[in-house]
């Protein structure tokens, strides 16, 4: 059995971006976005996208439109939707995101967003075939 604490284990984490699991559908990342970072805009063609927070806040904009998020916000991102997630408060912003399919290569650790954009440029970054 896979279990993880979810809200202390991102909490603990000061990676970028950190792959927990990778199943044959899903897969489970945690991300620390720090104070004036974002995740970047981006478009995810095949994979749907669902994000909680755990701590800080943050803006998230999904097709165009925003709204704070705030620990406990649980938000969305359909296949195909362009979307960013912004860190406007004073501490990082935390969360874990669910994608189905798997978007990351299996057990990928990136320390920060520049470390996680240049693995994806070189083709390191794939998930599972």
């Amino acid at each position: 059995m896979e279990h993880f604490p979810i809200a202390t284990v991102a909490e603990q984490s000061a990676d970028f971006r950190r792959v927990l699991w990778t199943g044959e559908h899903t897969q489970l990342v945690i991300m620390t976005i720090p104070v004036g970072g974002e995740i970047g805009v981006e478009k995810h063609d095949e994979n749907d996208q669902i994000l909680s927070f755990v701590s800080g806040t943050g803006e998230a904009t999904v097709s165009g439109e925003s709204r704070q998020v705030v620990a406990g916000d649980l938000v969305v991102v359909p296949a195909g939707t362009t979307h960013n997630f912004v860190n406007s408060g004073p501490i990082p912003l935390v969360l874990y995101t669910m994608y189905g399919p798997p978007d990351h290569a299996d057990a990928a650790v990136h320390a920060t967003k520049e470390e996680a954009e240049r693995l994806e440029a070189d083709g390191k970054d794939e998930p599972p075939a």
